[in-house]
């Protein structure tokens, strides 16, 4: 399928034709936003709105606490990251706000 614009792409996962904005997008994942609508990207600090128990760490975050150099996961609403002790450390993007 052509339009005057460009070439339309077959998305087999929805069965419909995208247009080459669309598929851009859609190749690049889903938007992940913080606690009160940043978008954040790979690499972005962000700080936490609430204190958070981790399960298996046996420690707190407490509200505040910096959050350096975050991982999009491909999920809408999680994210990864890494803190002192804790390895693989994956935190709600609603808990969060982006640092400017």
């Amino acid at each position: 399928m052509a339009d005057g614009d460009g070439d339309y792409v077959y998305d087999e996962e929805s069965g419909e034709w995208l247009s080459p904005d669309e598929a851009a997008a859609k190749a690049k994942g889903p938007e992940v936003v913080d606690a009160v609508g940043n978008i954040l990207a790979d690499g972005d600090a962000v700080t936490l709105v609430k204190d958070l128990k981790v399960k298996g760490a046996g420690q707190t975050l407490k509200r505040g606490t910096l959050i350096k150099s975050i991982r999009l996961t491909g999920d809408a609403q999680e994210i990864d990251c890494r803190h002192d002790g804790i390895k693989g450390l994956v935190l709600r993007a609603e808990f969060v706000k982006k640092r400017n």
